[in-house]
């Protein structure tokens, strides 16, 4: 066994966590049959690369091996974990766990489990103590006819009706907009039974996303059409998830609120649900009091959580638009009078259906414009649409096939100079810090071809040769920094960006201010940081959530199992007004036509 999963790790194909998991577990259960050995190695594997589980068919011979190995048969395969002593059912205290044709590390499939389990029975509790007359008037209020807000009315409608609402869309279709009407609508409703606080908690994965949480429903309840009672009880304070959870000290992953302490709160409100993993939306949901509404908000076509799971995609379904069941459409009459579509498919009992509202008009784009259309072809996988558009692309979109090895080449650095030209010659910081925001580099990876830690030192010596700054230790002027670790000591988060300027304050010694949204700045020394790197170029997965009036894309110049439909969408979307893409046209179309597949049953516990 020692040989073979060795043979596994030198080719490549498991890492040395996976063989001590594998072998630690062997151990724990005195078991010593091949099979369940490199079943329980692809499953640690398999937990790595954002899958919760590992079906049976993967367990036959289509994972790569080194040249004269041969996988077990799929049926010997299954016999042998049947009668493992580390393998049990859902209510065994095994280790791992075959649910069907799926093996699971117990502690994920718990997680699975627990969360579909919440969750089912969320989505059937309605709150039978909605005025609907009050509703329909606020619907009518916030939502007028010919202003084309249908979906973002049935959004703010199932939100306030139920006590679990999905809300996707992509960026620009207006979801912090409904979302503000949302907790006008709930306000209102509070205010009448009587209550002088509607307890909401406003959350988000990161410090970054919190902040711009905060911003814009503190920009959209400024216009509600809301008496000033109201609009005055909106609140705009957000946290990140961990903080709000308390997490033990020196701990990420075990929260003082869950079941047993809940969190106070009337509405949990998740943005950015998309970033979420498993292990931390199982945690969240329960901790959310019975009584409370959940809202997620967030965009299921955009990358998953880089931990194990893809939540937001699982819980939406396989459809764009599900259908309301019969009976939530009837109760949606009765109380409020609004008329949901009913389909002749729509089923006869409740479910996670009646909680998920897909929003589809982009107030941002026009239909037309470059950006949309290569976006609904990269989320429609459709290839050929993808190489038109890139063979003549609008004035939104441009594309370069290539870029010269070990250097930027012509068109990226003018780019590059462009780009980045306003905030280095800005000599206000607050100005500085806005004109940074208008642009970034977006990779694919962190590291090898066309990644991050190749890019960033390229970017700074262009910039250098433009004589624009001057790269020089860790602190040099105008030097744009990531943090990459929470640091609650300090207040920073994992994303935050600030800028290298000099702190009157110090003698005009370099010191890295942070500006927050609504224009007050912070000001730290450098040894004050938690981890942080430079941040000139970024990865797709950390711009996440952001925006830019500007990004360029960077692709490796071959084919990578990264780059995916998901992320190549998420990279697109990231600017207001246009995206360069830099890589060669097959890699990219290719990436079109490679959605990721991460392997769970929450969407069957969920779905059926």
């Amino acid at each position: 066994m020692a040989d073979r999963l060795g043979a596994l790790e030198e080719a490549g194909v498991l890492d040395a966590i996976d063989l001590q998991v594998a072998r630690g577990l062997a151990r724990l259960g005195a078991e010593s049959r091949e099979e369940v050995a490199l079943a329980v190695a692809l499953a640690s594997r398999a937990l790595r690369q954002g899958h919760v589980c590992i079906h049976a068919a993967e367990l036959g011979g289509a994972k790569e091996a080194p040249p004269g190995f041969a996988w077990p048969e799929k049926d010997a395969w299954l016999r042998a974990l049947e009668a493992s002593p580390l393998v049990g059912g859902a209510g065994d205290v095994t280790p791992l766990v075959l649910d069907g044709d799926a093996l699971y590390l117990r502690r994920y499939f718990r997680y699975e489990a627990r969360l579909a389990e919440n969750l089912r029975a969320r989505a059937v509790s309605l709150d039978e103590t909605v005025d609907g007359k009050l509703l329909r008037k606020g619907l009518d209020t916030l939502f007028p006819e010919g202003e084309d807000v249908a979906l973002q009315r049935r959004a703010a409608l199932v939100a306030v009706v139920g006590r679990f609402c999905i809300i996707s869309g992509g960026p620009g279709t207006g979801k912090t907009t409904t979302v503000a009407k949302i907790l006008a609508l709930l306000v209102e409703q509070a205010k009448k039974a009587g209550k002088k606080k509607l307890h909401v908690v406003l959350l988000a994965p990161t410090g970054k996303a919190a902040a711009r949480l905060h911003d814009a429903i503190l920009a959209q309840v400024q216009s509600l059409r809301v008496s000033p009672e109201v609009r005055d009880m909106i609140p705009d304070v957000a946290s990140t998830i961990h903080r709000a959870l308390k997490p033990y000290p020196g701990s990420l992953t075990r929260f003082r609120h869950g079941r047993d302490l809940p969190l106070q709160a009337d509405v949990v409100l998740v943005d950015e649900a998309s970033m979420v993993d498993l292990a931390l939306m199982t945690k969240l949901v329960d901790a959310v009091p019975p009584h409370a509404r959940l809202i997620l908000l967030g965009d299921r076509n955009q990358l998953a959580s880089v931990e194990a799971g893809a939540i937001l995609g699982d819980l939406c379904g396989t459809e764009r638009e599900p259908a309301f069941s019969r009976p939530f459409v009837r109760y949606v009459a009765n109380r409020v009078g609004d008329e949901l579509p009913l389909r002749k498919d729509a089923p006869e009992a409740r479910g996670i259906g009646d909680c998920v509202v897909q929003l589809r008009r982009n107030w941002r784009y026009l239909p037309a414009s470059g950006i949309a259309r290569l976006a609904d072809a990269i989320n429609d996988g459709d290839q050929a649409a993808t190489r038109e558009l890139l063979a003549a692309p609008p004035a939104d979109l441009a594309w370069y096939p290539s870029i010269p090895k070990g250097e930027l080449g012509d068109a990226l650095e003018a780019r590059v100079r462009d780009g980045y030209r306003a905030y280095l010659e800005e000599s206000d910081g607050a100005a500085c810090f806005k004109a940074f925001n208008r642009f970034r580099v977006l990779c694919a990876h962190r590291s090898g071809s066309w990644g991050v830690e190749q890019l960033n030192p390229l970017l700074e010596a262009a910039l250098e040769k433009a004589r624009l700054f001057k790269p020089a230790g860790g602190s040099y002027a105008k030097r744009p920094i990531l943090v990459t670790q929470n640091d609650y000591q300090v207040n920073l988060f994992n994303g935050d960006v600030g800028i290298v300027l000099p702190a009157p304050s110090a003698g005009g010694a370099m010191h890295v201010w942070f500006f927050a949204p609504d224009g007050s700045s912070r000001v730290l020394a450098p040894s004050r940081l938690p981890p942080h790197e430079t941040v000139l170029a970024m990865t797709v997965h950390k711009a996440q959530g952001s925006e830019f009036d500007e990004v360029a894309v960077v692709l490796p110049t071959a084919e990578s199992q990264v780059l995916t439909r998901e992320l190549l969408y998420t990279a697109v979307t990231r600017p207001r007004k246009r995206v360069v893409l830099f890589g060669d046209a097959d890699v990219i179309v290719a990436a079109v036509g490679r959605p990721v597949e991460r392997a769970s049953r929450l969407r069957h516990r969920l779905w059926g």
